[in-house]
């Protein structure tokens, strides 16, 4: 399908796409000055904000290994999705 009139709707879209990852890199840059200033703390009192920086623990499957260890039982429980992927180049 070629739709020329669209152009200027997806340049729109590159562009707020490369504003968003200057953004996030920004965001990333001020969180990192947080976190040292914070050191080993887990709380950070500024102002009228209260900072946390907690360490936790999850757990989640580790699903190569159950594929190694027991392959009927992973294929068993897996679930397969559809979805459609959006992409520009």
């Amino acid at each position: 399908m070629s739709n020329p009139t669209m152009e200027a709707k997806v340049h729109e879209l590159m562009e707020l796409k490369r504003m968003k990852e200057e953004i996030e890199a920004e965001i990333t840059a001020a969180e990192d000055d947080i976190k040292a200033v914070m050191g080993d703390e887990e709380l950070l009192t500024a102002g009228a904000y209260k900072v946390s920086w907690k360490t936790f623990t999850s757990s989640r499957i580790d699903t190569t290994a159950l594929k190694k260890a027991l392959p009927d039982v992973a294929a068993a429980y897996t679930k397969q999705t559809t979805a459609r992927r959006f992409s520009i180049n």
